[in-house]
């Protein structure tokens, strides 16, 4: 029997899930029964029928000319607003803040361009960003890119000790490129990444292999590598639900990112086709981000259940 008093908890069960598609990730996507690729407003029209929850944009795809273009688009599918910024200097950033609080976006992610060779030297800029969103009143979050200031996993790490501040969103895609990572992890590779978890407020969806940032989702060859990241991301949401149930923040939602990109992301044959069908894999990513938030909303509901005094001992459901 179910006591009042878990009846009446706000249990983390209240946190949301939002499933967002990258725009980037629907170029060179053709729709069916058509030989010419979507307009933008067809990709935004094929996003929401498909159910997710908001549409990503990118500023390192899109000039900031067309980016604005797509505002009309997210109010009249109701989209979310996502917005990734590549800026090449700490001011550089402040055009995809007010852009992102055109599209109602909740944070914007940043893939910082002005990249020194020195931690010491990075710091600034880090801060420095942080600086600028905070007054635009826009949470910013760095993503775990290549060929940005978040380069690598070890320099990564280097920043989130100097900076308290920094937070992440975590495509671990590219670490596990960037440090040519082994299946399973090293446990020191597996300690860094935990880290990494540990301070990401986002994540994204693409499962690389030590050698190819983004594999196909039903090769056989590529299960172990789909596993590692089905572990992984349930880590990071069952750190993020902790974290925010912690606060009390009950109310903020955490945003998976399906980004699939073309090629040459995207692996090709010969003749240039890819050898996999980005649409249907994304669907395939949605599904599991929902089918793993779903088991975690079960298991704390099951430890809330568990630990209330009026339903008898208290025990956890790992």
């Amino acid at each position: 029997m179910i006591s009042v008093s878990t009846a009446n908890n706000q249990s983390s069960a209240t946190h949301k899930l939002l499933v967002y598609q990258a725009l980037w990730a629907m170029e060179r996507l053709q729709l069916p029964n058509s030989s010419s690729e979507a307009s933008v407003a067809e990709k935004f029209d094929r996003v929401s029928a498909a159910g997710f929850d908001g549409m990503a944009i990118d500023l390192g795809a899109l000039s900031m000319e067309e980016a604005q273009a797509t505002i009309p688009h997210f109010a009249r599918t109701g989209l979310g607003g996502g917005l990734t910024a590549f800026p090449q200097s700490v001011e550089a950033l402040k055009p995809a803040l007010e852009l992102a609080h055109r599209i109602a976006a909740p944070f914007v992610v940043v893939i910082g361009q002005d990249m020194p060779i020195h931690v010491q030297d990075m710091i600034p800029r880090i801060e420095g960003w942080l600086r600028i969103a905070e007054s635009a009143h826009m949470p910013i979050q760095f993503e775990t890119h290549r060929n940005c200031i978040t380069n690598d996993l070890f320099t990564t790490i280097q920043l989130l000790d100097a900076v308290p501040t920094m937070r992440l969103a975590a495509d671990l895609s590219h670490y596990v490129v960037d440090r040519e990572m082994p299946c399973p992890p090293t446990a020191q590779l597996q300690n860094l990444i935990t880290r990494i978890i540990e301070r990401s407020d986002s994540f994204q969806g693409r499962v690389a292999a030590r050698g190819q940032i983004q594999i196909a989702l039903d090769f056989p060859q590529n299960q172990k590598w789909i596993a590692l990241f089905h572990t992984w991301w349930r880590q990071g949401f069952a750190a993020w639900r902790t974290r925010h149930a912690h606060t009390g923040d009950l109310d903020a939602p955490l945003v998976f990112l399906c980004e699939l990109g073309p090629p040459d992301y995207a692996i090709t044959g010969a003749d240039g086709r890819e050898l996999s069908d980005r649409w249907s894999e994304a669907l395939t990513l949605a599904t599991w981000a929902r089918e793993t938030w779903a088991t975690l909303i079960l298991r704390d509901l099951a430890n809330d259940l568990a630990n209330d005094p009026a339903n008898g001992p208290a025990k956890d459901t790992p």
